[in-house]
């Protein structure tokens, strides 16, 4: 039995982008479309027995009808070439009001068929090619859907986490005693674990969250814990392996360094409960780069302008994101021209930002063992070597200082 675990979509995402001259679309949005075929592609041609989505399918909780149109087309996709799709809402799936349908009721309310919904705690069971599947589900929690205004009233927002992180994992445990042991079983959370690392994609969570513990997940009735809400990919143990499958692509320049992709994993339905691993892969997606140029200038170069450039064109950053960071004297800032930066940047998809820091600089003393009555150029000559100017500059100045201090006064 193979599934394809992936999540956090988020159609959705613009930011860094510039309109396609082909489709009137923001590249950014073509760019999250083309790693979810990489997926629904993947899942097809390899033989996938269920694509098991972990939340957050969107960027808005209230996406346009654009966005759900391309995100329903792949899960039709997935669906018609007999891949079960189950699809767990997350917390950008939620709608701000209680009451209201989430952003992924539309496949059960259109009945279409091989997909399903997660949007409640409970044991979802779902028929593959290869025999049935359970699926644990723990999907986005409101707060007021485990606590009443009574129960939080005079806490902090530490405590209420602290209570509903107890109330899931009573129903999680609870839940898992229902499990058949004769079936292979997944837990599907969109949920933070106390072990991940975050990457950037704490500028766009909605809220402060609550935390299970690994523990709390790492049950031996499971065969694997997929999970979602986290952009970093990551994973700990075995017995069951507990994965965040991450998110298809970079948001910002937080996540410049992580690897992005989907997970696949190998079940053997035949093996004992909490031990039908048979195989795992994380399969990386032709992401869009997010690259940060960081150049320091020294003091005394005679052209900063062009050693940016030299950075720039040792960067690889053609088609990425792109951001040049430029630490420099206050009196080279000036001498740094922007215009030339950003041609030489031509080849970027997109140019963040091109910033200039100033670097601080302590104030150089001559020494005390220095005689009072120096002589201007020789105080000038130190000044200049204990600023590191290049040798060929200080003699300029050193002239230029000469011939002005010999200049007959009127």
């Amino acid at each position: 039995m193979r599934i394809v675990h992936f999540a956090d979509v988020h159609i959705g995402v613009e930011n860094y982008g510039r309109p396609d001259p082909e489709t009137g679309l923001s590249t950014r949005l073509l760019d999250f479309l083309a790693t979810l075929d990489e997926v629904v592609d993947y899942a097809i041609e390899n033989g996938a027995d269920l694509a098991l989505f972990c939340g957050d399918a969107y960027k808005s909780r209230d996406p346009s009808q654009t966005h759900q149109r391309e995100f329903a087309k792949r899960v039709v996709r997935l669906a018609s070439a007999g891949v079960p799709v189950f699809l767990l809402v997350g917390n950008h799936d939620m709608p701000f009001t209680a009451g209201r349908a989430s952003a992924l009721e539309i496949f059960p309310t259109l009945d279409v068929e091989n997909v399903y919904i997660g949007d409640t705690l409970g044991i979802y069971r779902v028929q593959t090619e290869s025999g049935p599947v359970q699926a644990l589900a723990l999907p986005w929690i409101r707060r007021s859907a485990y606590l009443a205004r009574e129960d939080t009233r005079g806490m902090t927002p530490d405590q209420i986490n602290e209570a509903i992180q107890a109330r899931l994992t009573q129903a999680i445990l609870a839940r898992v005693e229902e499990l058949d042991p004769d079936v292979p079983a997944v837990f599907a959370g969109h949920v933070s674990v106390s072990q991940a690392v975050t990457s950037s994609e704490q500028s766009m969570m909605l809220g402060r969250d609550h935390v299970l513990l690994h523990s709390n997940v790492a049950l031996p009735q499971f065969d694997y814990v997929a999970l979602g809400h986290i952009h970093r990919h990551q994973q700990w143990g075995r017995e069951p392996r507990v994965v965040y499958a991450g998110s298809l692509q970079r948001v910002d320049f937080g996540e410049e360094d992580d690897d992005k992709g989907f997970c696949v994993v190998d079940l053997d339905p035949s093996l004992p409960q909490g031990k039908r691993e048979t195989g795992f892969e994380f399969v990386q997606v032709n992401a869009r780069r997010f690259v940060t140029v960081s150049v320091t200038i020294q003091r005394g170069d005679l052209d900063p302008t062009a050693t940016v450039i030299r950075a720039i064109q040792n960067s690889h950053f053609e088609d990425a994101v792109v951001r040049a960071l430029i630490r420099a004297p206050a009196d080279l800032v000036g001498h740094i021209r922007e215009a030339d930066i950003r041609g030489a940047l031509e080849g970027a998809h997109y140019v963040a930002a091109i910033s200039r820091e100033v670097a601080e600089q302590a104030r150089t003393r001559l020494g005390a063992d220095h005689p009072q009555a120096l002589d201007p150029r020789e105080a000038l000559r130190l000044y200049l070597v204990s600023r590191n100017v290049a040798e060929d500059r200080a003699k300029t100045l050193i002239s230029h200082a000469t011939s002005l201090m010999e200049e007959p006064e009127e």
